[in-house]
């Protein structure tokens, strides 16, 4: 996580603009000049601690020689084009995952709907009165 600081920051930028639409700003461009001037400093200047934050987290998780491997692979050329690509690489899969989601849903709605009716509930979760 250490890499890329600005590479990283860029790419929450977007999200961000999205975000500030969300909480009422909603011309883009003026959503884009308050992440610029605002959202991204402010995470520029807290980065470290965020670094701080996943150094722990992986300390507990791994032990030494692990954390080195990882930071050899990081350093590597593979590491650092895996890196550049997360943001692409989290974008599909959440688009992906979306659309397994509501390819299944109709399968699980009309299993929930019988495991309700299996269990003599209401679709409000009551019991029915007998």
């Amino acid at each position: 996580m250490q890499g890329d600081r600005t590479a990283l920051l860029n790419a929450v930028a977007a999200p961000m603009v999205g975000m500030m639409q969300q909480i009422g700003i909603k011309q883009q461009d003026q959503a884009q000049v308050l992440v610029q001037e605002v959202v991204l400093p402010t995470l520029t200047a807290h980065y470290d601690e965020l670094l701080d934050i996943q150094a722990r987290s992986f300390a507990v998780a791994l032990g030494k020689d692990d954390l080195q491997a990882i930071a050899t692979f990081y350093a590597s050329p593979a590491g650092k084009r895996l890196v550049a690509a997360q943001p692409q690489l989290a974008q599909a899969q959440m688009a992906g995952t979306q659309q397994w989601m509501q390819s299944v849903m109709p399968e699980i709605q009309g299993k929930l709907t019988k495991a309700i009716q299996a269990h003599g509930w209401t679709a409000g979760g009551q019991a029915k009165p007998r």
